[in-house]
């Protein structure tokens, strides 16, 4: 299915990242659920730079089954077709300072708590409500969204880094089950992202360091990301499926 023939949800798709992807997939034609949850003046601004033929905007908790259901049920209503293509970006609250994060000897299990159910339980909660759907058009794909800390664990960033390897896994065994369906499952892992709300608190200098590090000399933006999150929704990429493809400028070799 070509992506303009797509209805897709993206998670925390009103800011951010999420914004950048919700904006490349209506570039290339797709509609565009796109979830917030406390995000409300950015998601009617995106609405209104879109439009409303493209984009819908729908508040909701990944974290809440019923509430998921009801974005699929909004989209399917708004464009008249089911949920083909999901995009997990929903990150819990968190922010990027290295000089502000949690040690090993004084972070909580309640922080780790709080990023498992964004990160697994959420996209567990957007699988099985979109599942219906694509298994009756005979595609899905499921794209979520995951971080180089694992191959390059430069800030421990215990809590954030434990959830996204538990969504990596769990992107790996969703893909051996649902191939048989038409459905791939693919993650997208980036580093730093210059700049997001969430790594706004990150000093230059520190942006300056990753760049100098990269064979790219730079950055990775929410844009160039976005991109790559386009290839695992495209008919290009219709035989991948369980993978993790890293995208930040070749600073780290998964």
């Amino acid at each position: 299915m070509r992506i303009d023939e797509q209805i897709v949800l993206v998670t925390g798709g009103a800011r951010g990242l999420g914004a950048a992807i919700t904006r490349a997939f209506a570039r290339e034609g797709a509609r565009v659920v796109v979830n917030w949850y406390r995000s409300e003046d950015a998601a009617a601004r995106l609405v209104a730079e879109i439009g409303t033929d493209r984009v819908v905007a729908v508040q909701g908790d990944v974290t809440d089954a019923e509430s998921v259901s009801a974005l699929v049920a909004a989209g399917q209503e708004r464009f008249g077709g089911a949920v083909t293509t999901v995009v997990n970006n929903a990150l819990p609250e968190f922010s990027f300072n290295g000089d502000a994060r949690e040690k090993a000897d004084s972070i909580g299990w309640n922080a780790f708590e709080a990023q498992l159910r964004g990160s697994v339980q959420g996209m567990l909660h957007t699988t099985q409500a979109a599942l219906p759907g694509m298994r009756s058009a005979g595609f899905g794909r499921i794209v979520n969204v995951g971080t180089n800390l694992f191959q390059n664990p430069v800030v421990p960033y215990h809590d954030y880094t434990a959830a996204k390897a538990a969504a990596l896994s769990l992107t790996r065994t969703l893909s051996s089950e649902l191939g048989p369906d038409g459905i791939t499952v693919n993650m997208v892992s980036g580093g730093l992202l210059r700049t997001t709300d969430a790594s706004a608190a990150t000093p230059e200098e520190v942006f300056d360091l990753i760049a100098t590090s990269t064979p790219l000399r730079s950055v990775t933006t929410p844009d160039e990301f976005a991109d790559a999150v386009l290839f695992f929704a495209a008919p290009w990429s219709r035989a991948v499926t369980g993978q993790n493809l890293v995208v930040d400028g070749g600073l780290v070799k998964d």
